[in-house]
C-alpha cells in the first residue's frame, strides 16, 4: 500500500478528458491573430502546463499578445468550452473507494480555480473533494509547483511524506519533486510512459482503475 494520507489529483487528463473544450477555445483564440491550425491535435500539447506559457513557447507570442490571447479564450471557454468535458470512464469508482479508505482527495491544477470547482460541481465530484485549487486569473499561482504548495497550505498538510500527487504530465511529476512529495503519472491522459518515467515519476498508472488499485493494493 501507498502510505498517503493525502491524494492530489490533477485535472484536465487525470480527473476529466477536457481536450475538446481546450482545443476549441484555443482555435478561436488564434482566430483572433489569423492563425488556422487544421489538426486541432496538435493542440493537445497546451493541456497541462499554464495557458500563457504554450501561448509563448508554441506560437512566439510576447506578453501582450498573451494577455490578449488569454481574454479571448476565455470568451470561448467561460459558459461552452468548460462543459465540453467528460469525465474519464471508471474515475468515480475510484474516488469512492479512495474516500471510503480514508484517504483526503484534493485537486490540485493549474486551471483557474474557477473554472476547476464549476468543472467538478459540473460532475457531482464535490463531496469526495476536501479542497479545489487552481491557479488565479491574473496568470498567478499558475505553476505546478506553485498549485501544490497553495494546496498544502490550504488544507494544512504539513507532512509532506504523507502527500501524493497524480497527473498525466511531466509538469505534475516535476511539480511534486520540487516540493518533495511523491508523485504517480498516468497514462489514459495525454502524456507518455516516456515522457513521465523521464520526468522521474514514483508509480506509474497504465489505467484508470490502475489508480486505486496501486494506492490500496
Amino acid at each position: 500500500m501507498i502510505q498517503k494520507e493525502y491524494i492530489l489529483f490533477d485535472l484536465d487528463g487525470t480527473l476529466t478528458d477536457s481536450s475538446e473544450g481546450i482545443t476549441k477555445g484555443i482555435l478561436y483564440s488564434l482566430s483572433k491573430f489569423g492563425i488556422k491550425e487544421e489538426d486541432s491535435s496538435k493542440l493537445h500539447k497546451f493541456i497541462g502546463p499554464p495557458l500563457k506559457d504554450s501561448y509563448r513557447k508554441y506560437y512566439g507570442f510576447n506578453e501582450e499578445e498573451i494577455k490578449k490571447a488569454m481574454v479571448y479564450y476565455r470568451e470561448y471557454y467561460h459558459d461552452k468550452g468548460i462543459f465540453e468535458n467528460r469525465l474519464y470512464k471508471g474515475m468515480e469508482d475510484v474516488l469512492i473507494v479512495l474516500k471510503q479508505a480514508g484517504k483526503k482527495l484534493v485537486v490540485a491544477t493549474s486551471k483557474p480555480e474557477d473554472y476547476a470547482k464549476r468543472i467538478i460541481e459540473h460532475f457531482g465530484l464535490s463531496d469526495y473533494f476536501e479542497y479545489v485549487a487552481g491557479s488565479h486569473m491574473d496568470g498567478s499561482c499558475s505553476k505546478k509547483s506553485e498549485v501544490i504548495e497553495y494546496a498544502l497550505e490550504s488544507c494544512g498538510m504539513e507532512e509532506k511524506r504523507n502527500v501524493l500527487m497524480i497527473g498525466d504530465r511531466k509538469y505534475d511529476i516535476y511539480g511534486a519533486a520540487s516540493v518533495g512529495i511523491k508523485s504517480m503519472g498516468v497514462l489514459y491522459g495525454f502524456g507518455s510512459r516516456q515522457e513521465l518515467v523521464e520526468a522521474g515519476a514514483d508509480y506509474i498508472a497504465e489505467k484508470v482503475a490502475d489508480v486505486s488499485r496501486l494506492i490500496l493494493k
